[in-house]
């Protein structure tokens, strides 16, 4: 049985996450900031569609980047240097995560709900949710969005128009969390095409062992986050 959490619940243990589906942890609870940075810094994410309850999981392996390793085609190395695209960070936060949502992991029912985008905005605000844009000509063409806690970058989602958008998105940003101190990206599931770029799985074990070891505590993270990378 996958527990029931009321708003402000403890979370139970990740190793008692069910195998099918993987990772799923436990259901409802809240969307606090704070029950959102508590999940985080505990390896757990939430992730559902409109028709159903908050759903918490914590996958085991968990697909995890290394900013410094991460790894530039010579193609896409050449689409930076013609400086074809704009990035800037922070400018268009609602729109990324509205543009986000639509079928992400096959869903056809979006997972960008109210809820989340008022809760991910109220992380925004608090400078600890962040947007990356990529524009062409004006018009916001790609971007991603995540959590950053402590040295850790926890990707939620990215989207993409344009071919390479995403990706030029991404290794402008890791240039930026690299700067930043950032150590580690949590891209939570398996993606070929973020293997591609030098993602690579770890065990649930050895992922939560990374984040005690990168992340300050939560109550330290809230007081001291500011816009600090805002362009």
């Amino acid at each position: 049985m996958v527990p029931v959490l009321n708003p402000g619940d403890p979370f139970p243990p990740t190793n008692t996450a069910l195998q099918d589906p993987d990772g799923l942890l436990a259901i409802g609870g809240d969307l606090s900031p704070q029950t959102l940075l508590r999940a985080y810094s505990l390896g757990i994410f939430p992730w559902f569609t409109s028709e159903q309850p908050i759903l918490w999981w914590s996958p085991n392996p968990r697909l995890v980047m290394h900013p410094k390793l991460l790894k530039k085609s010579r193609s896409l190395k050449k689409t930076l240097r013609k400086r074809v695209f704009e990035v800037t960070i922070n400018q268009s936060f609602e729109e990324v995560i509205k543009n986000c949502g639509p079928k992400r992991r096959g869903d056809m029912n979006s997972w960008i709900t109210d809820d989340m985008l008022f809760a991910y905005t109220k992380l925004f605000d608090l400078g600890i949710a962040k947007s990356v844009e990529t524009w062409m000509n004006g018009e916001l063409v790609g971007g991603l969005y995540g959590v950053c806690i402590g040295r850790v970058f926890f990707g939620e989602s990215m989207f993409s128009i344009v071919s390479d958008a995403s990706k030029i998105a991404l290794m402008t940003f890791a240039d930026t969390l690299i700067a930043n101190n950032v150590e580690l990206i949590d891209c939570q599931v398996h993606s070929a095409h973020l293997e591609s770029l030098g993602a690579e799985t770890v065990g649930r074990e050895q992922f939560e062992i990374l984040l005690s070891e990168l992340i300050q505590p939560i109550d330290t993270i809230i007081a001291r986050s500011t816009h600090i990378w805002d362009n």
